[in-house]
């Protein structure tokens, strides 16, 4: 089946168990800190939320330049097996702390931090690391099918994350995720380095992170995507709140119920990752017009009534949202450089998860000011905007026109049509602008 055909290589298929299983205890570990924060050292406190998502996500955004640039420069596959290992050192650090009884908000602050610099590091280099396991014609369907796993770990994670935080304890939670490190590391040393395709490496000396960013700057189809990515991964995709704040405080529901709604989004999340696999290559309109369908379902949720039809309308939010970036993501890497890719990822990733510093404590400010509802509303605001902006763009771009011809019926009587067909006109791509022009620029519709 074409959906599942990076599978078929072996090596990546090595890479995908092992990141499923750490997926899973990643996941784990997110929801367990994140009710440790909201119930056991505060009191239902979501600004307290926000700082720890802040502090954790943070340092991708001053990172970003150096993160790249160390992806683009050295043995990705090393450098993993350093970021996984020192991930798995903190995961452990805090579970020791929190099953003695000594943890306390500021150290889960501190931890967070602490994760937030090695996953900064880690975030282009495991992203980048994909397109050494696969061909470039099978690069959108290997994206694709890494956020399906990361969202079968998010459909389980939690889950289970609910129960045994429940049951025995966030600190427990911690040390199970510690040793889920173990199987993506023994799946980095089951892949021979040999075996991996040896991609250009950007070349030693001054400039190299200016050069990423301009080669970004003449590119003003990722620009718009990367406008976009940062809106809604500002404003919208603070999940944790909205259903932290939703079921703990609109619903008056326990950790179990947390974890239950975070595995049920995680569906519409899976399905999105899925059909972003099936198809051949990513494109504009797939991620604009996901974006304004993430809008409305949010604003769909935020009217929910009750805890099930709460779940019910997150299964769509989850949907279009996982639609949106597993799109975004497959085209920028799909459409950039091989030489620029780690850098320009780093960018990416810097933009998706950096904007959360700002975002959450707001997010996490509405809620407890206006109410959990209202927060939703700012996830729904977000989506409607970001889909503007895109469509803004591509008509500008593109040149596009209404038509009206008299020899057609109903509302075929209007046609858009693009200026380029009547003459020559502005690349939509930025293709030939700028120092590094792609000579294949991909569609813009």
């Amino acid at each position: 089946m074409s959906t599942f055909k990076s599978l078929h290589i072996l090596n990546y298929r090595i890479w995908f168990i092992g990141a499923v299983v750490s997926n899973i205890g990643t996941w784990m570990q997110r929801t367990a800190q994140d009710w440790l924060v909201f119930d056991h050292l505060t009191e239902h406190d979501a600004s307290a939320m926000g700082v720890t998502m802040a502090l954790q996500l943070g340092p991708q955004l001053f990172l970003a330049p150096v993160a790249g640039l160390v992806a683009d420069r050295f043995n990705r596959k090393q450098l993993l097996v350093l970021t996984q290992s020192a991930m798995a050192v903190l995961s452990a650090g805090l579970g020791i702390l929190v099953i003695s009884g000594a943890a306390q908000l500021w150290h889960v602050y501190g931890f967070a931090l602490l994760l937030g610099v090695v996953s900064a590091l880690d975030a282009p280099v495991r992203q980048t690391f994909v397109s050494e396991l696969v061909r470039d014609e099978y690069l959108p369907n290997a994206v694709a099918l890494n956020s399906a796993s990361f969202n079968v770990a998010r459909m389980i994670g939690p889950a289970v994350a609910g129960i045994l935080t429940v049951a025995v304890g966030p600190g427990w939670v911690f040390l199970i995720n510690t040793l889920t490190f173990v199987a993506l590391l023994l799946s980095l040393w089951r892949i021979p380095t040999s075996s991996l395709r040896q991609l250009p490496r950007a070349a030693a000396g001054k400039g190299r992170i200016r050069e990423g960013l301009r080669y970004v700057r003449f590119r003003p189809d990722i620009v718009v995507v990367l406008v976009a990515v940062f809106i809604v991964g500002t404003l919208g995709l603070n999940f944790v709140l909205f259903i932290a704040a939703m079921v703990g405080t609109e619903f008056g529901l326990d950790a179990s119920a947390f974890g239950l709604m975070n595995s049920i989004m995680a569906i519409g999340s899976v399905a999105g990752a899925l059909l972003s696999a099936g198809r051949k290559k990513p494109r504009l309109r797939f991620i604009f017009g996901a974006a304004g369908a993430f809008g409305v379902a949010s604003g769909i949720a935020a009217l929910a009534p009750s805890y099930f039809w709460f779940g019910v309308a997150l299964v769509p939010v989850g949907l279009f949202a996982i639609t949106m970036m597993t799109s975004a993501n497959g085209y920028v890497q799909t459409t950039t450089d091989p030489v620029m890719r780690g850098r320009v990822m780093a960018l990416y990733m810097a933009i998706f998860m950096g904007g959360t510093p700002i975002g959450a404590p707001f997010v996490g400010w509405v809620a407890n000011v206006a109410g959990p509802r209202w927060s939703l509303s700012v996830a729904a605001a977000s989506g409607l905007i970001a889909a503007l902006i895109g469509l803004v763009w591509i008509v500008r771009a593109q040149q596009l026109r209404i038509r009206f011809d008299r020899r057609a019926r109903g509302i075929h009587h209007f046609r858009v049509v693009s200026a380029h067909t009547d003459g020559p006109g502005p690349d939509a791509n930025g293709a030939g602008r700028g120092p590094n022009p792609r000579t294949t620029p991909p569609d813009a519709d």
